[in-house]
C-alpha cells in the first residue's frame, strides 16, 4: 500500500470526494455507533472518529447494536458482518425495520471482499460496504454519509484544522 506523504496528503484534502468536512458539513455533531467484534479495531476507529469531532459509541455483539441504535438516535452506524451472535445482514435488517432507527445510514465494514457479499450488504439497507483492511479513505468515506441540515454553512477554520488532524492521523496508521 502506498504511504501517505504530506504532498498527497495535501493533495487528497484539496479533493472533493475525500473532503469529509465540506460534504458533511458539520462532522463534529454528529453521532456514530461502531458494531464491531475487533476490539483494538474498535478502539483505533473510536479514536479517529473522536479527534474528529464525532462522539462515538461502541459495541461488539450485533444485539448490543440493535438495542443501542433503538434507543439513541445515532448520524451514522458502522457495522461489522461477522459477529459473535450473528450476522451483520440480519442486525442491518433489524435496525432499518425500527421506526427509531430507520434512517440512520448504515455502513458495512468487513473482510469480505466478494461481489456478493457487498450485493448482499447493500439489499441489507447499507449505503456503503468498506472492506477491511482499511486505506487512508475509510474516515473521509464513512463521514461522506452523514447528513446535515445545514447545507450551505462554510467550512470554519476549526473545521478544517480537523479535518488536517484526522487525515494526519490516518496516515500515520496506514503501514
Amino acid at each position: 500500500m502506498k504511504h501517505a506523504t504530506a504532498e498527497n496528503r495535501n493533495q487528497i484534502g484539496e479533493s472533493e470526494s475525500f473532503d469529509p468536512i465540506r460534504r458533511s458539513k458539520i462532522v463534529g455533531k454528529a453521532k456514530i455507533l461502531i458494531v464491531d467484534d475487533n476490539v483494538p479495531l474498535t478502539k483505533l476507529l473510536v479514536s479517529l472518529l473522536a479527534r474528529a469531532g464525532c462522539e462515538v459509541q461502541a459495541v461488539h455483539t450485533g444485539k448490543e447494536g440493535v438495542q443501542l441504535a433503538q434507543e439513541t438516535r445515532f448520524d451514522l452506524i458502522a457495522l461489522d458482518i461477522d459477529l459473535p451472535d450473528g450476522d451483520g445482514y440480519q442486525v442491518c435488517r433489524e435496525i432499518k425495520q425500527r421506526h427509531f432507527s430507520r434512517h440512520t445510514p448504515i455502513v458495512f465494514m468487513s473482510g469480505r471482499p466478494l461481489e456478493k457479499d457487498i450485493q448482499r450488504g447493500l439489499e441489507s439497507g447499507a449505503v456503503d460496504y468498506i472492506t477491511k483492511p482499511f486505506g487512508i479513505e475509510f474516515a473521509p468515506r464513512l463521514l461522506s454519509h452523514i447528513k446535515s441540515n445545514k447545507e450551505d454553512e462554510p467550512i470554519t477554520k476549526n473545521a478544517e484544522s480537523d479535518r488536517a488532524k484526522v487525515l494526519h492521523d490516518i496516515a500515520d496508521t496506514v503501514p
